[in-house]
C-alpha cells in the first residue's frame, strides 16, 4: 500500500544564496546593478517534490508522479530527488523533445520570495502520468499547482476533472493544491471559478493558500486589497468573515475539508457535513465533521519560505493517516511548515514525524494570529488551537481562553 502519490508540478529550484546587507540596500536588483551572493544551491521544488521529500521525511510512504524532459535539467531533477531517497524518482515521466521546468528562486532574508519559473515539460502532464497500478494502491492522491500545467485548465478543468475521478474511482481520497498563477499569462486569465466548480466535487482535501483562492474566487477583492496594503500586506489584511466567506464558497462546491494557509498567521481549518472518501478517509469520520479551527503559526527565526506550503499541507496529509483528530492535525500542518522555514531551503528544515510531536509537546511559543481577541472564538489553552463560533457543538474538550 501507497500512503500518498503526489502528482502535478515539478521543478528544479536554482537558489542563489542572498547575504543580509545585499538583500537590505535601496537598490536591491535595480537595474545595472552588480548584486555579489553566495553559494548556489540546486534543489527539486514544485509540489510534486516539496510536499513528496516532505512526507518522506516524516515517514510517509509516498510516490512522485511528474514530467521531466530528457535533458540535463530533467537528469539533475531525478539526482536530487534520489539523494533523499533513491525510489523518488522512479515514477516520474521522462520524454523526448520536452524541456524540464526551472525556477530561479530569488529568496533574500528578510523579504518575500520571488520566482522566476519555466513551465517545461509541466505544461503537458496528463493523467496518463500517473499510472493506474499506483492509483489501486494508494490512499491519497495529492495534486499540486494545476495553475502552472496548461492542460489541467486550457480546457475549462476537464482534464484535472478526469485524474480526480480517476483516483476518486480507485478509491483513493482525493486533495488538490493551488498556485498563484501569473496575472499576465493565460493561467492568470483562466476561468478559475469554473474550473473550480468542476474540479471540487471531486476533491476531499482542498489545500491552496488563501492568497491564490481570493485570486481565484474573488479577483476583484484581491486586487482592491492589493491595491490597499500592498502584497506584502494581503494576509494580515483578511478577515475572519472574508476566510470564512472562502472556506464556505470552496465546501459548497463540494469539497469535504478546506485547509487554507496564512503564513505568518497559522492555518485555518473548515470541514463540511459530508465525510472524506476513499481509504485516506479519517477513522473517526464524525470527529472531522463540521469543525471551524484555527491553529496559529509556531514561532521560528525564518531563513526562507521555499517550499512551506508544501511542507504544511505534508503535515496535514500525515497527520490524517496517522489518526490525529483535526485539532491535532491543524497544529501538525503548522508545525511542519514552521519547521521548513528555519532552513532556506524546502527539505533541510525538516523533522521527522516523532521529532515534530516531541516539538510542539514541549510548548512551542506560538505567533499571534489576530484572532485571539475576535469576538465568538475561543483559544484551548492546552492546544493553541482557536474554535470558531461554527465548530461543531461539545468539540475541543479542555480549558479555553474566550475572545
Amino acid at each position: 500500500m501507497i500512503d500518498v502519490i503526489t502528482a502535478g508540478h515539478i521543478s528544479l529550484d536554482i537558489l542563489p544564496d542572498i547575504p543580509a546587507e545585499s538583500a537590505g540596500s535601496d537598490s536591491f536588483l535595480a537595474p545595472g546593478r552588480l548584486v555579489e551572493v553566495d553559494a548556489l544551491t540546486f534543489a527539486a521544488g514544485g509540489s510534486v517534490s516539496n510536499t513528496g521529500v516532505a512526507l518522506h521525511v516524516l515517514g510517509t510512504t509516498v510516490r512522485l508522479a511528474a514530467r521531466v524532459g530528457n535533458d540535463r535539467l530533467g537528469a539533475l531533477t531525478r539526482e536530487v530527488l534520489a539523494a533523499h531517497n533513491a525510489a523518488l524518482p522512479n515514477c516520474i515521466s521522462v520524454v523526448e523533445g520536452e524541456h524540464s521546468s526551472y525556477t530561479i528562486v530569488l529568496n533574500p532574508p528578510g523579504i518575500d520570495r520571488t520566482f522566476l519559473h519555466c513551465p517545461g515539460a509541466n505544461h503537458t502532464f496528463g493523467p496518463e502520468d500517473v499510472a493506474p497500478t499506483l492509483l489501486a494502491q494508494a490512499r491519497i492522491l495529492h495534486f499540486g499547482y494545476p495553475p502552472l500545467m496548461r492542460r489541467m485548465y486550457a480546457d475549462g478543468g476537464e482534464t484535472l476533472a478526469e485524474l480526480l475521478a480517476r483516483a476518486r474511482q480507485a478509491g483513493a481520497t482525493t486533495s488538490l493544491d493551488l498556485a498563484m498563477p501569473d496575472p499576465a499569462r493565460p493561467a492568470g486569465q483562466a476561468d478559475w471559478p469554473c474550473i473550480l466548480a468542476r474540479a471540487l466535487p471531486l476533491v476531499d482535501l482542498f489545500v491552496p493558500s488563501a492568497e491564490e483562492l481570493l485570486y481565484m474566487l474573488e479577483r476583484a477583492t484581491y486586487e482592491q486589497i492589493t491595491r490597499e496594503h500592498g502584497p506584502a500586506g494581503m494576509i494580515d489584511a483578511l478577515s475572519p468573515e472574508l476566510i470564512e466567506r472562502l472556506a464556505r464558497r470552496v465546501l459548497d462546491a463540494g469539497a469535504r475539508v478546506a485547509l487554507i494557509k496564512l503564513g505568518h498567521r497559522g492555518v485555518y481549518l473548515r470541514t463540511a457535513e459530508q465525510p472524506v472518501l476513499g481509504r485516506g478517509a479519517p477513522a473517526d469520520p464524525d470527529a472531522w465533521a463540521q469543525r471551524q479551527l484555527w491553529a496559529p503559526a509556531y514561532r521560528v527565526a525564518v531563513r526562507g519560505t521555499v517550499g512551506a506550503g508544501d511542507a504544511t499541507i505534508a503535515g496535514f496529509l500525515t497527520a490524517l493517516l496517522r489518526g490525529q483528530d483535526p485539532a491535532s492535525a491543524a497544529n501538525t500542518a503548522a508545525a511542519v511548515g514552521a519547521c521548513n522555514v528555519e532552513q532556506a531551503d524546502a527539505a533541510s528544515g525538516l523533522l521527522p514525524w516523532e521529532a515534530t510531536q516531541r516539538r510542539i509537546q514541549n510548548g512551542w511559543a506560538r505567533l499571534p494570529s489576530g484572532m485571539e481577541a475576535v469576538t465568538g472564538w475561543r483559544q484551548n489553552a492546552t492546544t493553541g488551537i482557536l474554535h470558531g463560533p461554527l465548530d461543531a457543538p461539545g468539540r475541543g474538550r479542555g480549558a479555553f481562553r474566550a475572545g
